[in-house]
């Protein structure tokens, strides 16, 4: 294969899970983009709007360490494209739901079709991108999560203010449908036969024999233990930070949303920077460390309230911008961990810490809210990016007790 032929293939892959990553985040906050509208609409409290999207982060955190089974026994084209046709139908189910039973089925079939992005794409990835440009893989994979963030609530608010939230539930299957479209049309881009070399077993550790040997490894616990606290953190943002900005700073809604926004633009492009700084650095932990210390005192300004409101918007900003510098070399370590030809199993484990963490979230910060707490979202926001900092030291150190590498 001719250098140019290996480009084309390497940057053709890596859009392909790309866009397909970029589906998956979309779906993650539908919900919490409609709260205005589902709340009078259903009558409920931020708490059980809050269960709303724990049933669907709950759904996916289980079913994502089931996924990597699957993925390494199957295939991950063929999960990935069975997660993306069930988050259409989970649209259409919440747009025709008219009861809350209704709209936690809805969620419950969302979590089913999100479940199997991180352990398909990661392991598309490694299999599919040359080693040299795994790195930036890693990169693009984190920005276009972080877009599929920044234009859910844009396009289903202003979808739901000028027609209503069921017409806006509705535009939003389309986009899973248009994906798997893509993605059917350029499978072949994405069949199983491997590229790049699989992840080495991490010098100093047994080499696992059975399927869940990895399970052993302390790292991929201190590995699950850092998705899940940050995740925490980031359910804070994803699902009440709009609300609390409103109360704090008075602000109107549109502008709490484009803060939010602003967040996840600022994140994406971190992680381009972050993605070029992963790959020239041999200690990843410290750049997640330095990362999440500036985050954590960033939210607590935010809860203090002591700036004007346009300031409120750039610190939201600056908290996207630095955490997703630390993404891609989040993604680096965890690859470090990965025992040979468990790519899949060992990145669903560590991954459902995630949707575990953003499972919890909406709980305890839709508790705030309704304790008329605002502050308090972004002050636990802030504890919790500083509590990142402990697991990331953990993660380190059990690296280099076992020998992961420190580098792709």
């Amino acid at each position: 294969m001719t250098p140019n032929t290996l480009l084309r293939q390497d940057a053709k892959v890596i859009t392909l899970v790309g866009l397909a990553h970029g589906t998956s985040h979309f779906y993650h906050v539908i919900l919490a983009a409609l709260i205005p509208w589902l709340k009078p609409e259903f009558h409920l409290s931020y708490a059980e709007l809050g269960l709303l999207m724990t049933v669907f982060f709950t759904v996916s955190g289980v079913g994502q360490a089931m996924a990597g089974f699957v993925v390494d026994r199957f295939g991950a084209r063929a999960v990935l494209f069975t997660g993306i046709a069930l988050l259409g139908v989970s649209a259409v189910m919440l747009a025709s739901a008219h009861s809350y039973v209704q709209l936690m089925a809805g969620a419950f079939v969302a979590g089913c079709g999100n479940c199997v992005f991180h352990p398909a794409d990661y392991t598309l990835l490694n299999q599919r991108v040359s080693k040299a440009r795994l790195t930036h893989g890693f990169s693009v994979h984190g920005i276009s999560g972080n877009i599929g963030w920044a234009l859910s609530p844009l396009f289903l608010t202003f979808a739901a203010a000028r027609t209503d939230w069921r017409t806006a539930l509705l535009g939003a299957a389309l986009l899973p449908l248009t994906v798997l479209a893509v993605l059917l049309w350029n499978r072949h881009a994405l069949r199983p036969e491997a590229v790049a070399a699989p992840a080495a077993t991490p010098a100093g550790a047994p080499a696992p024999a059975g399927a869940l040997d990895f399970l052993r490894l302390k790292v991929v616990w201190m590995c699950f233990g850092f998705f899940l606290i940050s995740a925490v953190a980031l359910a804070g943002i994803q699902t009440f930070a709009a609300t609390s900005l409103v109360s704090l700073y008075g602000m109107s809604l549109q502008w709490a949303t484009s803060a939010y926004t602003c967040f996840m633009f600022a994140s994406a492009v971190g992680m381009l920077y972050g993605g070029f700084l992963g790959a020239g650095s041999r200690h990843h932990d410290r750049i997640i460390m330095l990362a999440f210390a500036s985050a954590a005192v960033l939210a607590l300004v935010l809860a203090a309230a002591v700036v004007p409101a346009w300031m409120a918007i750039v610190l939201m900003g600056m908290i996207g911008l630095v955490t997703g510098i630390a993404g891609p070399s989040r993604d680096l370590m965890i690859r470090g961990a990965a025992p040979a030809n468990a790519t899949g199993r060992v990145f669903g484990v560590v991954y459902s810490g995630l949707d575990s963490g953003l499972a919890l979230g909406p709980l305890l910060f839709g508790a705030l809210m309704d304790a008329n707490h605002p502050a308090g979202v972004f002050v636990f926001i802030g504890v919790f990016q500083a509590l990142v900092i402990v697991t990331t030291i953990g993660v380190g150190n059990n690296s280099r007790v076992a020998g992961v590498p420190k580098t792709a």
